[in-house]
């Protein structure tokens, strides 16, 4: 009998209440409005948080119930962050009030502050029952919160830190003192994209009890609605054409970035996953800790993202498909992070100095045509377009890329933020100011990422870090094992963007030298140090250069399907990631020439699209 099971997190009381006041988490909000939730950056700044993300027009209040215990006048404070205080030292454009009982608190909040802290909203006279709460969005330009304190006490303020906050969010039950038990699995996978769905499902098919976590509420990453990137790279290569298969299964039809949420087709991945027998499904999770047991993860916590209910979860082995190593990083994993030198790996392509450069992270948009003239309000903070340095279009996609030169980790918030800048900005100039302002005249904007869709961050290392000579040469793996098609592909700041804002770039190049088809090292998708961590997707063991071919999402479903097969070994040999490659090659190969798609229906020929450039494979060379 099939057995599905997906966690939906309970809805919990919004406010929690003790002798102090009353402590309100803004995702915990019963009905959001126009209000997000972003998690993106609850590792920084300790929470997620709710986002006015308007692009530019107000959204409805979010709303909840809270409970007032005694009648009174309470004093109300708000965690919130001015975004653009990198930039200027003006009031930023995220402003927002609280309402109570439907009105208003005199301060705008959202506009001040160069970094996350409480400030006070003001204070009014309650009665003692249930108190109706909102959040009141002036502008529509990401406006954030991430809690509210209520107290009689006027000098009651939480602290700033963020450990302090955290332990202070659990005595006042906003968090959970102790996560719950969330059940025992064969392999458990931490992110949701391309790579983890493609690890869970194959896992699952070769009889693994597996669990699939992910911190957003749609699963597929940066080929989700959210970040609307197309799948790219080559599927069903030699030496494995088996491998890639099941990428048909929930693989989208349409081809480009940046384009209506439809053609990414959130249901297709949705059912997929939740159709699988043996899987279960956890979005909006993410994961907050770990627990060790020597050099190996005996289990993870996870939290949700709306509720904060915490869950614990156990396996023997664990997938890191997050894309930007977290697991990894909880566990203690070794990695790298930035541009190696030259001289490390012997890489042509690689700076003759190493450096902490990454590809960046995009916010891509794009403009609709309107049936009469729009407006958009005026929109400088810090950044200054004008007739010479203004980017004349009407949609930006991958080029449109920030943080460069940033950590992509340490730096996100900041980074996706820039991105909000830099496209408000100009779509301000050209819409109020641009000499051919009228091209536009009856164009708005009708999609702006708020999720990031970032390109690197950490490295895992593996037992192999694949390296450009690898593929230039061809060189021979006898554990070779998914093959990637994608050209050497490294992004570097847009020169003609660099003469205009220099230091702070938002436009991205690339040059593509082109490789042979290559079969990867199994030793790439597991941790050299974690005993048992794999690794599937742009976190993988290779080098900076490397990755820059490895890192396509066709290619990283691939990875995961590999890794899922591994999985379900270590089940049945009740052996590690690394004792496959020392003892049960063999079986790994076997099920690779396998796969683990569907053979049960026929399979849409939905995969055709950015394959990218590659060359012939030169003669004499056998995987």
């Amino acid at each position: 009998m099939k057995k599905i099971l997906l966690f939906v997190a309970a809805v919990l009381l919004a406010g929690q209440m003790n002798a102090q006041g009353i402590f309100v988490e803004a995702e915990n909000f019963s009905a959001k409005g126009g209000w997000s939730v972003d998690q993106q950056f609850m590792d920084l700044m300790g929470s997620p948080y709710l986002i006015a993300h308007g692009m530019g027009k107000p959204v409805a209040d979010a709303t909840t119930q809270v409970e007032i215990p005694t009648a009174g006048v309470w004093h109300v404070w708000v965690r919130s962050y001015n975004w653009t205080a990198p930039w200027t030292a003006a009031k930023g454009p995220g402003a927002f009030k609280v309402k109570l009982n439907g009105k208003a608190l005199k301060a705008t909040l959202g506009t001040e502050g160069d970094k996350w802290c409480w400030q006070y909203a003001g204070s009014a006279k309650l009665k003692a029952g249930s108190c109706k709460l909102a959040l009141s969005d002036q502008t529509g330009f990401d406006g954030r919160c991430d809690a509210l304190w209520l107290s009689q006490d006027a000098g009651a303020v939480p602290p700033e830190d963020v450990a302090a906050l955290e332990a202070f969010r659990r005595s006042h039950g906003a968090l959970p003192t102790e996560p719950a038990d969330g059940g025992e699995y064969d392999f458990v996978v931490i992110g949701g994209g391309v790579a983890g769905m493609c690890a869970a499902v194959s896992a699952a098919r070769f009889g693994c009890k597996v669990a699939l976590v992910n911190d957003r509420p749609v699963p597929g990453g940066n080929n989700s609605s959210e970040i609307r990137v197309h799948l790219g790279a080559y599927i069903e290569q030699e030496p494995y054409p088996a491998l890639g298969r099941m990428l048909r299964e929930f693989g989208h039809s349409k081809e480009g970035n940046a384009q209506p949420a439809a053609n990414y087709e959130d249901d297709k991945k949705i059912a997929f996953l939740q159709g699988q027998e043996g899987l279960t499904y956890l979005p909006c999770f993410r994961a907050v800790s770990v627990e060790m047991d020597g050099s190996r993860i005996a289990s993870v916590v996870i939290r949700n993202i709306e509720s904060g209910e915490e869950l614990r979860l156990k396996a023997p082995v664990f997938a890191d498909c997050t894309g930007d190593g977290n697991l990894g990083f909880l566990a203690g994993a070794d990695f790298m992070m930035g541009r190696e030198g030259r001289d490390e790996y012997g890489e042509a392509l690689a700076p003759e100095k190493g450096d902490k450069m990454t590809m960046g992270a995009s916010v891509q948009w794009y403009s609709v045509e309107d049936a009469k003239k729009s407006t958009f309000p005026e929109f400088e903070y810090g950044v200054k377009f004008n007739e010479a340095n203004s980017e004349k279009v009407l949609m930006g996609e991958w080029t449109w890329e920030t943080g460069l030169n940033l950590d992509q980790i340490h730096d996100a918030e900041r980074i996706r933020d820039y991105g909000l800048l830099v496209v408000y900005s100009n779509w301000s100039f050209l819409k109020n100011h641009y000499s051919k302002k009228a091209d536009c005249a009856k164009r708005s904007l009708g999609w702006v990422a708020y999720v990031a869709g970032r390109r690197e961050s950490r490295r895992l290392l593996g037992d192999y870090v694949l390296k450009q000579d690898d593929v230039d040469k061809q060189v021979f793996h006898e554990d070779a094992s998914f093959t990637t098609t994608w050209h050497f592909d490294l992004h570097f700041p847009d020169p003609a963007n660099t003469a205009n804002f220099p230091g702070n770039e938002f436009k991205a190049a690339t040059k593509n030298n082109l490789i042979y088809r290559y079969a990867v090292p199994y030793r790439c998708l597991y941790s050299r140090n974690v005993d048992n961590l794999f690794m599937a997707g742009r976190d993988i063991s290779a080098t900076h250069v490397a990755f820059g071919s490895t890192r396509l999402m066709r290619t990283c479903g691939m990875m995961g399907e590999v890794v899922g097969m591994a999985a379900s070994i270590c089940k049945d040999k009740g052996t590690t990631p690394r004792g496959i490659y020392q003892h049960y090659l063999p079986e790994l190969k076997a099920l690779m020439r396998k796969g683990a798609a569907r053979t049960d229906i026929e399979l849409p020929d939905n995969q055709h699209f950015n394959l990218g450039r590659n060359l012939d494979k030169p003669k004499g060379i056998v995987h």
